[in-house]
Order: structure tokens, then C-alpha cells, then sequence
């Protein structure tokens, strides 16, 4: 594994020098890890992207076939709960699902239990692709985290786990 030292000042430790010159009276302590936290996920996003783009396919294409992928055999759900699963709206699901049913990489019927309902469905096709495509986004993941110790990967992990927690509870968006 390969880790990066101690950094020096960054952009966001100047910016923040910035405003407590020009501001002292504000604490922008705050910046320090919202700042670089918001650098880093748009940096992390480019990367990520640029893997499912090598398969031919958007983030939110991934997203879907993702889903479908990681619930089993037989690999289906309603366009509502593909929306609900990766928090988009009805209208951007129904475009991602056209999009994949044109490649043939999902199918769409009629669902047995309700007949206005519908079932999304991996082909054979869309399995082949999502397992590739996860195969190469895991080995990327790992790439990614590999700039940071295994300890501070870990550490980080826990405290986003109870941030994002926090952020979560019926209490914080109520």
C-alpha cells in the first residue's frame, strides 16, 4: 500500500488563512473538513466516473445495474424501488431504465401481482456488463484508498459512518 505523507498547506488551509485575516471574528474551522471534504468527493467522483465511462456507461446507468445486480436472482425491481434505492426522481429513473432497455442491458414487463406495475430486469447481458464494470470500480476503490494508510482508512470510515448517521435519523431531516 501505498500512503502520502503529511501534506503541506493545500488550497483550502490558504483559503481558510484568507478569511481569518479578513474575518477574525469568524471561526472557519469548519472549512478544514468541509472544505476538503467537498474537494475530495468531486475528485473521487472523476475518478469513479472515468471507470463506469470505460464500460460505456453514466453514473446513474451504473447506479441501476448496480442495484439490480446486488439483490439476487433474479435480479429485478419496480422502477419505484430503483428510485428509492438510489435516490433519484421517478422521471430520472424511467430515463436511465430507457436507456439501459435500448443497450438490452435491462428488461421491462408487466409485474404479476399488479397489473400497472412494472419489473426491471437485468439481461444476461446487463449481468455480463455490471460484474465486469464492479470488478474493475472495486479494483479502483481499493486504488483510490490506497493513498491513506489501512488504520486512517478505517478510522475515517467510522467517523463518516456516525456523521452520515446523524445526517440520516428521522431527528436531523424532521
Amino acid at each position: 500500500m501505498t500512503t502520502i505523507p503529511d501534506a503541506a498547506p493545500d488550497r483550502v488551509a490558504r483559503i481558510m488563512a484568507e478569511w481569518r485575516r479578513e474575518r477574525p471574528d469568524l471561526d472557519v474551522s469548519p472549512q478544514g473538513v468541509i472544505g476538503r471534504l467537498h474537494r475530495l468527493a468531486n475528485a473521487l467522483t472523476g475518478e469513479l466516473v472515468a471507470v463506469y465511462g470505460r464500460f460505456g456507461l453514466s453514473e446513474g446507468e451504473f447506479d441501476v445495474l448496480a442495484t439490480l445486480r446486488r439483490v439476487g436472482a433474479p435480479f429485478e425491481r419496480t422502477p419505484s424501488d430503483l428510485a428509492e434505492s438510489t435516490m433519484v426522481t421517478s422521471g430520472a429513473m424511467t430515463k436511465r431504465i430507457d436507456r439501459l432497455e435500448q443497450r438490452g442491458l435491462v428488461t421491462r414487463r408487466s409485474s404479476a401481482t399488479d397489473g400497472r406495475g412494472r419489473v426491471i430486469a437485468l439481461t444476461p447481458a446487463g449481468r455480463t456488463l455490471i460484474d465486469e464494470c464492479m470488478t474493475a470500480h472495486i479494483a479502483n476503490e481499493h486504488r483510490l484508498l490506497g493513498a491513506i494508510a489501512s488504520g486512517d482508512a478505517a478510522e475515517l470510515e467510522r467517523v463518516l459512518t456516525r456523521w452520515l448517521s446523524a445526517f440520516e435519523s428521522p431527528s436531523a431531516t424532521g
